[in-house]
């Protein structure tokens, strides 16, 4: 067994543990279903030190929610796999009635905030194209008509921007593997 990185473990103690009580608080009240979620943050450590040393995180504390809420939700994939427990009505109100807590909400601004930053840094042409299409609705189409292309370029631009988002993302420890950025050109 390898001694742990000082650099990593000072890391991990200023970046990462302050925000434990928040990130418990988070997952017992977003996933109330999982019971105990010290399985959940011990994986969302692993994961998020994994991360660390791929290389530079620009926001530990939205990588360290937005983490959590994906172990938690693989662990909802994993357990689909065996039969499905009933839901009582109690449970069906309580999942009714949740909504994003203050975590879930900072996690999701910081989100749209890094996503403004990548879609400002497209170049002017493809920027426009997926504002049009993502931002305003505009089918390729009419975005082709209002720009005067054709509407393949259309789909050349939106699969670049999504590429470039992509990337821009995964340069700042966002996403890992595969994207589902791919779905939304179609």
């Amino acid at each position: 067994m390898t001694p742990p990185d000082p650099d990593q473990a000072r890391w991990f103690a200023d970046e990462v543990r302050p925000h434990e009580e928040a990130l418990r608080a988070y997952l017992q009240a977003r996933f109330s279903s999982l019971g105990d979620v010290d399985d959940i943050v011990q994986e969302t450590y692993a994961r998020l030190l994994r991360a660390h040393e791929a290389g530079a995180i620009r926001s530990t504390k939205s990588l360290l929610f937005t983490t959590a809420r994906n172990a938690a939700l693989d662990t909802f994939r994993r357990r689909r796999a065996r039969p499905a427990e009933p839901l009582t009505p109690e449970h069906a109100a309580r999942v009714l009635s949740e909504t994003p807590d203050a975590a879930e909400t900072a996690s999701h601004r910081q989100e749209l905030d890094i996503l403004a930053e990548a879609v400002a840094a497209l170049p002017p042409q493809c920027r426009e194209v997926m504002l049009r299409r993502y931002r305003d609705g505009s089918p390729c189409r009419e975005i082709a008509a209002q720009l005067n292309l054709s509407p393949e370029t259309i789909k050349v631009h939106l699969a670049r921007g999504m590429r470039r988002c992509a990337e821009y993302f995964a340069e700042r420890g966002l996403l890992k593997g595969r994207t589902t950025v791919q779905h939304a050109v179609s």
